[in-house]
């Protein structure tokens, strides 16, 4: 045998079984546990061939562990706790990739009312809270075991909006990460604010004003979540009462408008209730579900030069309030979790036109709203 022949053979070898290692991932699955079948927070194998996915485990005990976030080492999972005024919370586990096991380490106050997002950034050194329903942000310190530590911040927002019934005080809607890890994107639902914050290597009081420490949406729109495009230059928020997707040119800090168009059918005449948004791991193209009247995903195609969208499609999620959805790393699968119809739909993604497709695929579980992908080994 040539030498050549054999490293050949060798480097096959070592893409096959790349290739096998990347054919599952684990799904964690953040849900509400009041008034629903659902007891926690559950993990599956997600078979990325085949579209399956297999209950592993799952974490109870908690009230509404809602949202979800993982760590960059996937080390640790972080969760809210939706639970009535006063009492909401989030919670910090150490995650077995193997087992899909999640073992608490320790719960701390969100501080404000109604947490309903967490993120954490790259380096592991603080979770960050959107406080819907007190309309506050809340960062927490994290310790080198993964655990909440007692050093917190605590930032009151103020303001309204033009909408009476929705606006008449602040409502924070997520914490997004800038993907330099520099800076960190609060939405504001209750006053058309994307409020920006710079982080410090503090653990009292890592949040500080950007030097431009906000921009804002079109009045009553309602800022809910924010997604990056792969190459950190693009970033687009989602409208939650207006059903407009705004995108905007990321530097350093900076959000700089590119255009703010529509997401709903033409001449809809429906409930507007506005959810979720992510763009594909290869940027070409960015989904955003609608609720309620519609349950289905919006499907633009985006122009890689200029951040700009074209709606090119629609397509139901076969289920009632996708409220969250997720896109498989590999871009194969797109999941769409169904608060009111207790499932999530695996959808078959089309890479070249952004189209999708009903695997039949199914994962029954009670009152889902977060979707999360981690590797299984």
């Amino acid at each position: 045998m040539k030498l050549s022949d054999f490293f050949i053979g060798l480097l096959s070898m070592t893409l096959f079984f790349a290739e096998a290692e990347a054919q599952t991932y684990n799904l964690l699955i953040g849900t509400y546990t009041k008034n629903s079948k659902s007891e926690g927070v559950y993990v599956y194998e997600f078979d990325a061939k085949t579209g399956k996915a297999t209950f592993k485990n799952k974490a109870t005990g908690l009230v509404n562990p809602s949202y979800l976030a993982i760590s960059k080492d996937e080390k640790h999972v972080y969760t809210v706790c939706e639970a009535e005024p006063g009492k909401g919370a989030v919670s910090a586990f150490n995650f077995d990739k193997k087992t899909g096991a999640l073992t608490l380490l320790n719960t701390k106050s969100s501080i404000g009312n109604g947490p309903c997002y967490v993120s954490v950034d790259k380096d592991n050194k603080y979770v960050f809270l959107a406080n819907y329903g007190g309309g506050s942000a809340t960062a927490i310190a994290v310790n080198s075991d993964g655990s909440l530590s007692d050093k917190n911040q605590f930032i009151q927002f103020e303001g309204n909006g033009p909408n009476k019934e929705r606006q008449l005080s602040p409502h924070i809607h997520s914490t997004v990460l800038t993907p330099d890890n520099k800076y960190i994107l609060i939405s504001d639902l209750g006053t058309d604010r994307i409020n920006i914050f710079k982080l410090a290597d503090d653990q009292e009081k890592p949040l500080q004003a950007a030097k431009t420490p906000f921009v804002t949406t079109k009045p009553g729109s309602g800022p809910r979540h924010f997604d990056f495009h792969p190459n950190g230059k693009f970033g687009y928020s989602i409208q939650e009462m207006s059903g407009n997707i705004t995108a905007f040119a990321y530097h350093d800090g900076s959000l700089t408008l590119i255009e703010d168009i529509s997401g709903l059918p033409q001449n809809y005449a429906g409930k507007i209730w506005s959810a979720d948004i992510h763009v594909s791991p290869d940027g070409k193209f960015l989904y955003a579900s609608y609720r309620d009247d519609l349950n289905d995903l919006a499907i633009f195609k985006i122009d890689s030069k200029t951040g700009k969208l074209n709606l090119i499609g629609r397509q139901s999620t076969l289920g009632k309030v996708p409220r969250n959805f997720v896109i498989t790393p590999d871009g194969n699968f797109l999941l769409a979790a169904h608060q009111n119809s207790d499932s999530v739909v695996i959808f078959k993604r089309n890479k070249e036109t952004g189209l999708l497709s009903d695997t039949g695929e199914r994962i029954d579980v009670g009152s889902p709203v977060c979707l999360k992908f981690a590797s299984s080994k």
